[in-house]
């Protein structure tokens, strides 16, 4: 199939190099450095590289993505810095927890808008009461900036 979001990530992330390196998020490490230790959940985690530093911190970690790929490649970055870290391949609308979280971290996390707001409100169920949210996300503005993001104006901000 030609536009499943699966097929185009696993693509990405199967190079040798990690795409968006291997050191956290700047966003993501300034905000989450403020934070006391607890339960954070990083939906579309990619190659991991949020959540080997969370997991470094002393963070409990629960990491999702579609891609395969990106979990391999997520799991050989934790192990290289001997941290765990739980990860599991599911879409961001079948992902499911028992627990919830202390914080739930979305870098980047662009889905199309038939997707967001059913994606954002089943996240934030998994957020404990007085939880933290950490958003980081490119706007409408960016379409207009070659430095990356999606090209389509419905999946920004």
């Amino acid at each position: 199939m030609k536009n499943n979001p699966a097929d185009f990530w696993n693509e990405r992330f199967g190079r040798e190099e990690f795409i968006y390196g291997t050191e956290p998020n700047i966003f993501f490490k300034e905000q989450l450095d403020k934070l006391e230790t607890g339960t954070l959940l990083l939906p579309a985690e990619g190659e991991g590289r949020n959540a080997v530093y969370a997991a470094s911190q002393g963070w409990e970690v629960s990491a999702f993505d579609i891609s395969e790929q990106g979990r391999e490649k997520a799991m050989l970055l934790a192990k290289q810095h001997k941290v765990n870290i739980s990860y599991e391949i599911a879409s961001v609308l079948d992902y499911t927890s028992h627990k919830q979280f202390d914080v739930i971290a979305f870098c980047y996390t662009h889905f199309p808008i038939d997707t967001r707001k059913t994606a954002h409100k089943q996240m934030l169920q998994l957020l404990k009461k007085g939880g933290t949210i950490i958003f980081e996300a490119f706007a409408k503005a960016q379409l207009n900036n070659d430095s990356g993001g999606p090209k389509n104006e419905a999946m920004l901000f």
